[in-house]
C-alpha cells in the first residue's frame, strides 16, 4: 500500500520499491482486502506481485521505511555499511482483523490512510505544474 501510494502523490520524483516478510509475499498473489481498499481510492494494484527482500532489484536507497519490528530488522542488516537513512513507522497488521468483511476492510482502510498521511508529512506537498 505504500509503495502505490508514494507513485500515487509523487510520481516518477522519488523510486519506489516495495517487499514483504512473510510467505505469502513470496507466493506472488495480492493480497485481496489491500486491493479492494485502494480500488477504492482509484488505484490498481490488483497485478502487484509482493516480493521479498532477496528480490529487490537496486539496493542503493536513500530511505528505507520499516513498518514492522521485523521489517526494521531487516532494514538495518541491509543499511549495514551503506549510507542509507532508516524509518520506522509502527503499522498495525491489518491481517490481523478479525470479522466481517466490512470489519477486515475497515481494518485496511484505516492502515491505508495512517501510511498516507505519514507519507505526506515525510516528503512533503505535492507539487503540480506551475505550483
Amino acid at each position: 500500500m505504500a509503495a502505490g501510494l508514494t507513485r500515487r502523490l509523487y510520481g516518477d520524483r522519488l523510486f519506489v520499491d516495495s517487499v514483504g516478510l512473510r510467505a505469502d509475499a513470496e507466493a506472488g498473489s495480492a493480497d485481496p482486502f489491500m486491493i479492494a481498499v485502494m480500488d477504492e481510492i482509484g488505484l490498481d494494484l490488483s497485478r502487484h506481485a509482493p516480493k521479498s527482500f532477496e528480490e529487490l532489484d537496486d539496493q542503493s536507497f536513500d530511505l528505507v521505511v520499516s513498518l514492522t519490528p521485523q521489517s526494521q530488522h531487516r532494514a538495518v542488516e541491509l543499511a549495514r555499511g551503506r549510507a542509507i537513512e532508516l524509518a520506522y513507522w509502527p503499522t498495525l497488521d491489518p491481517t490481523l482483523a478479525v470479522g466481517s468483511r466490512e470489519t477486515m476492510l475497515a481494518a485496511y482502510r484505516d492502515v491505508r490512510d495512517q501510511l498516507e498521511r505519514r507519507i505526506r508529512e515525510t516528503f512533503g506537498p505535492i507539487r503540480t505544474f506551475g505550483g
